[in-house]
């Protein structure tokens, strides 16, 4: 008569050992990366993710396209981001962004937080040069302002 194997067995053990490895690392790559105030490797840097990167490929260069020139007609424009002065102030990507503008519907609500700040962070340093990140942090004050960011149809933008 075979006796069956116990759950200590050499082999189960190892299979079980790959199976939590496996597990662990997925759970490690689906882990999302923010363009938060965290420092790098010299403690004084901003680590970007490529979440900013995902979203903005995922998203926004459906319109926008793969290198921010925008384009299409006019009466149709879609605006560059690529090279734009606008960018230059953090706030008025996450007012577009949060409130939408002209043919650009809000995201608010659609992308989380932490999502607006890495793509915005993404556009402004890989098509412009302006790296300072954007955080949720700015993202919350431009939500709680008192008295509230006005709409960008109306604020001169």
């Amino acid at each position: 008569m075979t006796r069956p194997r116990s759950p200590s067995h050499p082999f189960r053990l190892a299979g079980l050992a790959a199976a939590a490895l496996s597990l662990a690392g997925a759970t490690m790559l689906a882990t999302p990366g923010f363009a938060q105030d965290r420092p790098g490797p010299g403690g004084s840097t901003v680590e970007v993710s490529t979440e900013g990167q995902e979203v903005y490929e995922q998203i926004c260069q459906a319109c926008h396209m793969a290198d921010a020139k925008g384009g299409g007609e006019p009466g149709a424009m879609i605006p560059a981001l690529a090279g734009n002065k606008n960018l230059a102030d953090k706030d008025y990507p996450i007012i577009v962004v949060m409130k939408g503008r002209g043919g650009m519907p809000w995201f608010n609500g659609v992308l989380t937080k932490p999502q607006i700040a890495a793509v915005i962070t993404y556009v402004r340093g890989h098509f412009n040069d302006y790296h300072d990140p954007v955080t949720v942090a700015d993202i919350d004050r431009i939500v709680t302002a008192d008295p509230p960011v006005p709409e960008c149809n109306t604020c001169g933008h």
